[in-house]
């Protein structure tokens, strides 16, 4: 089977192509095609949305009705589309690839950082400061706790990752010493 994200990549390309022209601008399509990736990964939806008893029509329409707000007819033809096609439960793809194209479109990156501890605001500007002249991007960060790292910080950048860690560091002290 092919993978998701090479199955996921037309439709956030097509996606983010419309977005793009419509007037509601980025930030509207980013918020809708997360709330839509956020219903599609609820067990209960995905469940509902693989009944064999529901026509696509009704499929669609169930979506539809699950997210607030006034629903663009872009939107809605793209949701039948997913459905007639079976890839509605891509959505959490799409989602992810619809915003690194945005990303890649205003210059910037996600910046996933793990903490040992948790970082104050000012602590997480000045890392980004430092992160965004190694990167040379406008990083957004998101910035999650992991107590395992020890100590320090692990930076992943779409597939470059920055590993100043105490776990890491002990790793590549067991590995020299291995060896």
């Amino acid at each position: 089977m092919a993978e998701l994200s090479t199955v996921a990549r037309p439709y956030a390309e097509a996606l983010f192509a419309a977005a793009r022209e419509d007037k509601a601008g980025l930030d509207f399509w980013t918020g809708l095609v997360n709330q839509m990736a956020q219903i599609a990964g609820n067990p209960d939806v995905r469940a509902a949305m693989s009944d064999p008893r529901l026509a696509d029509t009704e499929r669609a329409q169930a979506f539809v009705g699950l997210l607030q707000g006034d629903v663009p007819q872009y939107a809605r033809n793209f949701i039948a589309l997913l459905v007639e096609n079976d890839r509605l439960l891509l959505l959490p793809e799409i989602a992810e690839q619809f915003e690194a194209l945005r990303n890649r479109h205003e210059g910037t990156a996600q910046a996933d950082i793990a903490s040992a501890f948790e970082l104050s605001p000012e602590q997480v500007k000045d890392l980004l400061a430092a992160l965004e002249l190694k990167f040379g991007l406008k990083l957004k960060p998101r910035v999650t706790v992991d107590p395992s790292l020890i100590g320090g910080v692990r930076v992943a950048v779409g597939d470059q990752v920055l590993d100043t860690s105490v776990q890491a560091q002990l790793a590549r002290m067991r590995d020299t010493l291995a060896a």
